[in-house]
């Protein structure tokens, strides 16, 4: 008898490498689901997942989720901000970004409102330029980053405090960001996949990106309560967590920090 085995594999490894590259959404069965420690930002989750075969407990940050914005001029230069970031110990260059932490504002909505609170600048015309998994392996969150053009000086200048405080305001030629990327000297992650997709979008005309008010799939993961005074009782997290959702491990009461991101 033939054996078709071969010929069979061959063609299904075709359909796959013909198919269009692209993540699969999937939910494991998450069995039970707590917060073990309630922050100020975001907190720390620990679920139970079945997989089918196995059984595994992960723990990640339930984060909210975040934009970001990568404003160009007509000189096509782009606007970075330095503020100190206390985890790594730097003053690092980034992109003006906050957290979706306000119930119900449009992702482009709270774009619009970091690039006037964090640069004193407002922009004519959104896009979508790019949407990435910071660490998924350690936490759940999203960050879109819109393309901002038609950049000009916003009506009044916002009042910024704590790290905030001392942002310092630059316009750096992209291609001269890029080379920093390449040579390291530049590390944040947002800025770094920003101007690397919009060089390459760029030397397409700009047509990959999309409208700007196309929804954003955030999923299921935003489980802590927003605006920082959310309760047990809004947390969607499933199992039997109520206990750790209500007290948590060196628990504080969570509070909107726009700074965090």
């Amino acid at each position: 008898m033939p054996d078709h085995t071969e010929a069979h594999t061959g063609a299904g490894h075709d359909a796959v490498r013909d198919a269009v590259l692209a993540d699969e959404p999937y939910t494991g069965l998450v069995t039970d689901s707590e917060v073990v420690y309630r922050g100020r930002v975001w907190d720390v989750r620990r679920d139970t997942v079945d997989l089918g075969g196995s059984t595994v407990v992960r723990e990640y940050i339930d984060h909210t989720g975040a934009v970001a914005v990568l404003a160009l001029d007509d000189d096509d230069r782009a606007l970075l901000i330095r503020q100190y970031r206390h985890p790594i110990r730097s003053k690092d260059w980034e992109l003006p970004a906050g957290l979706l932490d306000m119930t119900g504002e449009p992702p482009l909505d709270a774009a619009k409102r970091e690039l006037a609170e964090e640069a004193d600048v407002v922009a004519d015309r959104w896009n979508v330029l790019v949407e990435f998994a910071s660490t998924p392996g350690g936490n759940n969150e999203v960050i879109r980053v819109y393309l901002a053009r038609g950049v000009h000086a916003a009506s009044e200048a916002f009042a910024r405090e704590e790290e905030e405080a001392d942002i310092e305001v630059r316009w750096v030629p992209i291609d001269e960001v890029v080379q920093g990327v390449l040579e390291r000297r530049l590390r944040n992650a947002p800025l770094s996949i920003a101007v690397l997709a919009a060089v390459a979008s760029r030397a397409d005309g700009y047509a990959s990106l999309g409208d700007a008010d196309q929804p954003l799939k955030r999923g299921s993961w935003l489980t802590r309560p927003l605006d920082g005074h959310g309760s047990a009782s809004g947390d969607s997290g499933s199992g039997s967590g109520s206990g750790a959702d209500s007290e948590g491990s060196g628990s504080v009461q969570p509070q909107a920090e726009d700074s965090a991101r």
